[in-house]
């Protein structure tokens, strides 16, 4: 056996099951890996494979009962993890060993400011409250808070979700760990914001000597930043080595398809003859501007947030027309406005030659039909009270004249089965369903109605790449048979790259660059775009290519 003295953590071993009504779940089996001081070890696999769970069980937030920790040591300074007294975990964790969790709402406390609880973090381990302030500022400045003094007592929905993770990392290094744990750091966030994260953690790095576990599904990420690689399947370790192995001469069948499933590998779509189809939608000097009231006790004038500022674009039958950006850029609230989710302050659209932006409620009450959106959040569009099959139905208890009542049955199971899906999937509920499944079945109920544009809103960014593969094919797919027309929203260059003909690029409610997708990522013009593709870390990547990845200049 490896002398663990010679590692700053190692894992031995290590089995995790949970109890459950349907069964023992393994959820990790047989795991060792180890890591070491100033080493960044990635480990990557899909939903599932245990990646969580395995350092959970690092942090001590294993829930004993149901989980049960069958195996394993966890050697941190000689110490086993899972045989120290509390008081001495208490010690380590924190100030040996932090963690960075993904969903940083659930992570921040919403009842308190940002600052108090940074000087938490001192507190609960012997420092003087003023001190205490202090330290968290400071803190909150080296990873780069802007207006740090100004925003000390600001509560975490006041920020971006990117600030947040600058402040959960500022929580996680307040005591200079030894080891940081960043689980899916980055996961939903901007490209330019999560390029700057990996910097920020890259650069705390290299002052501190930390070593730095990284939990992820982006291959791109793990591209930039890791050293080692380990890649988890159903619980187990199924290939370990440094990134150049891994990326250049994989040896495991999974991780030959997590890096097939990388997308920008496969060519741009083509998309002559686009421009001579019928045009669908034709957007014109569309605005949409919120005017903020003046603060309560505080001077100055209300302010006008100009949210769309005369976007003008059209889209074509059949056509896949990308939106990129970065938040706040006007993405979603152009897919809101379109679907009549908010009103417009100026400016035109033409769905098929008519005025939609003049029609009566009753009038376009009959458009929203040919009009259907998927959402980012499965989860929270779906409602969880509700069966599939009542979820799939209930746009044709809205839109009576579309199918008889009694065809309903068999149309949802055609629909499941067109996604996917099987027809018996029909009588469970959403939760009995992986986050990907949710989102087709998300995909099936826009699809009751036959619409002819689908509006997908971030509809895979929050999936496992080899999913969000799936997924995308599954558009293409419906887009074959229905002659749909996609409005696809994204962050996600390389998502965009395989799936759109042509692109719009989005900069605070502006379109700042449009044309065909391969001419915008060879030829970026706009200063936005050339930031945008040059942040991306799968464009920028090595990669035996099944086709040329697209190369940033």
């Amino acid at each position: 056996m490896v002398d663990s003295g010679r590692h700053l953590l190692e894992v031995q071993n290590l089995s995790v099951d949970f109890h459950t009504r349907y069964g023992t779940l393994h959820a990790v089996r047989g795991v060792s890996w180890h890591i070491d001081q100033g080493e960044t070890l990635a480990i990557i696999g899909e939903s599932g494979s245990g990646k969580s769970v395995s350092t959970s069980a690092i942090m001590g937030l294993i829930d004993t009962p149901p989980g049960v920790i069958r195996s394993g040591r966890i050697l941190y300074e000689g110490d086993d993890l899972l045989a120290v007294s509390e008081e001495k975990r208490r010690s380590i964790n924190g100030g040996k060993i932090g963690m960075v969790f993904q969903d940083t709402l659930a992570a921040l406390n919403p009842v308190y400011p940002i600052g108090w609880q940074v000087a938490e973090t001192f507190r609960s381990h012997g420092v003087a409250s003023a001190q205490a302030n202090k330290k968290a500022l400071e803190l909150l400045e080296v990873v780069g808070l802007r207006n740090a003094p100004q925003r000390f007592s600001d509560y975490p929905h006041q920020f971006s979700g990117g600030q947040r993770q600058r402040i959960m990392i500022a929580m996680a290094i307040a005591l200079r760990p030894n080891l940081l744990i960043a689980d899916e750091p980055t996961t939903a966030l901007d490209v330019t914001v999560q390029a700057r994260i990996l910097e920020l953690l890259k650069e705390l790095q290299k002052e501190t000597g930390m070593g730095l576990l990284l939990i992820t599904h982006d291959l791109g990420v793990v591209s930039g930043v890791a050293d080692r690689i380990a890649v988890m399947k159903a619980g187990e370790i199924v290939e370990t080595g440094t990134v150049k192995q891994i990326f250049e001469a994989p040896t495991h069948a999974y991780t030959k398809k997590l890096l097939n499933a990388i997308p920008g590998r496969h060519g741009f779509p083509a998309c002559d003859g686009l421009r001579d189809r019928e045009k669908l939608l034709v957007v014109s000097e569309l605005a949409k501007h919120y005017t903020a009231p003046a603060r309560m006790f505080r001077r100055g004038a209300a302010t006008v947030e100009r949210a769309l500022d005369g976007v003008s674009f059209e889209l074509h039958r059949g056509e896949t027309l990308g939106v990129v950006g970065e938040s706040g850029s006007g993405k979603s609230t152009l897919a809101r406005t379109l679907l009549g989710l908010e009103t417009t302050t100026s400016g035109v659209v033409h769905f098929r030659g008519r005025n939609i932006t003049s029609m009566s409620k009753a009038e376009f009450f009959k458009i929203r039909r040919h009009i259907q959106m998927v959402f980012q959040d499965p989860s929270a569009s779906l409602n969880p009270r509700m069966t599939v099959q009542q979820i799939i139905s209930e746009p044709w208890t809205i839109h009576a004249d579309v199918l008889p009542c009694k065809q309903w049955r068999s149309r949802v199971g055609e629909l499941l089965e067109q996604v996917g899906l099987k027809a018996s999937d029909a009588d469970r509920n959403p939760h009995q369903f992986s986050g990907g499944q949710r989102q087709r079945i998300a995909i099936a109920r826009a699809l009751a109605l036959r619409p002819e544009i689908i509006i997908c809103d971030e509809a895979v960014s929050s999936l496992d790449v080899s999913i969000q593969a799936q997924v995308i094919a599954l558009l293409k797919q419906l887009k074959a048979d229905y002659g749909l027309s996609y409005l696809f929203i994204a962050h996600n260059l390389p998502v965009v790259a395989d799936f759109a003909d042509r692109l719009l690029v989005m900069y605070r409610g502006e379109i700042v660059e449009q044309g065909k997708t391969a001419e915008v990522f060879a030829n970026p013009q706009h200063r936005y775009t050339k930031d945008l593709l040059a942040s991306d870390p799968v464009l920028n990547i090595s990669l035996p290519a099944v086709a040329p990845l697209v190369r940033v200049v």
